[in-house]
């Protein structure tokens, strides 16, 4: 009987597809937003824009961290268990939060968000541009069929080594590059591991501890973002020059995260580990 396998449940394909489904939702907002920014405002009103847009792209996950402290202080079988039956809190290792509550009502919010989408037009006249939006919109499908009729084995499978020398050999691409690992390697530790560091550290529940992230973090990022674009607009930085100024900036940023290695606590007595059974 010990060896008899439980019937599993088959929640888990339904909470996949949803991923799938919202990650080919946001997949369009970052490369397409950007694009459609870049194409019809002007070059000086851009970066602002810009900032802008990576402003929005930090308030959801403040706004959404806060959910998420409000769903890990509800029970998990939420709506289907007595909250007087429950006899753990949410400092219980045991707990475990309504995750779900989270998922359906930011799934709601995106549907709702996603209708003025489809009202958007094909295509706009670039700020300071009087050109009408057909004659744009007739050369994108004049070229669109030139580029159809082009041979993709004679002419991208040679010239792919050349171009991806290019790509090595572009300052600008290379410092993002550089910025992205820099970024990433510095926030996705702290994202990672800083609840459960609270958690055991100072006894804060799920939701204080996800909380407290989201308060400290995520509103000096969106400062910042909001700060950067009007900096580049307003003395008018290029290309290049922001490159360099993010770059440095991150690698400052990546090493002030090392200060956290100086934050030491003492370690908590464990059974086993630290102290003995007896």
């Amino acid at each position: 009987t010990e060896c008899e396998k439980e019937p599993g449940s088959l929640l888990w394909i339904f909470v996949m597809v949803g991923n799938i489904v919202r990650g080919m939702g946001e997949t369009p907002i970052m490369p397409l937003g950007i694009s459609y920014l870049e194409d019809f405002a002007k070059a000086e009103n851009s970066p602002f824009y810009l900032g802008c847009l990576h402003t929005a792209t930090v308030i959801g996950p403040f706004l959404g961290f806060l959910l998420a402290s409000f769903c890990a202080e509800l029970f998990v079988d939420l709506g289907s268990v007595d909250a007087e039956d429950i006899t753990i809190t949410a400092t219980d290792a045991r707990w475990v939060g309504a995750w779900w509550l989270g998922i359906l009502i930011c799934a709601s919010l995106n549907l709702l968000a996603g209708i003025p989408f489809w009202f958007l037009p094909k295509s706009l006249v670039k700020e300071g541009e009087t050109n009408e939006p057909e004659e744009m919109s007739r050369k994108s499908v004049v070229q669109l069929q030139e580029n159809h009729h082009t041979n993709l084995l004679h002419y991208f499978i040679p010239d792919f080594i050349p171009f991806l020398k290019a790509l090595f050999c572009n300052p600008v691409y290379m410092l993002f590059i550089c910025i992205t690992v820099l970024q990433f390697s510095a926030f996705n530790g702290m994202i990672s591991f800083m609840p459960k560091y609270l958690e055991q550290q100072f006894g804060k529940s799920a939701s204080d501890a996800i909380f407290l992230i989201g308060v400290y973090n995520l509103p000096v990022i969106c400062i910042g973002y909001f700060f950067g674009g009007l900096f580049m607009k307003k003395f008018k930085i290029n290309i290049y020059q922001a490159a360099n100024v993010a770059f440095w900036v991150s690698l400052l940023e990546y090493l002030l995260y090392f200060a956290a290695y100086w934050t030491v606590c003492d370690t908590s007595p464990v059974a086993g580990l630290t102290v003995s059974y007896e």
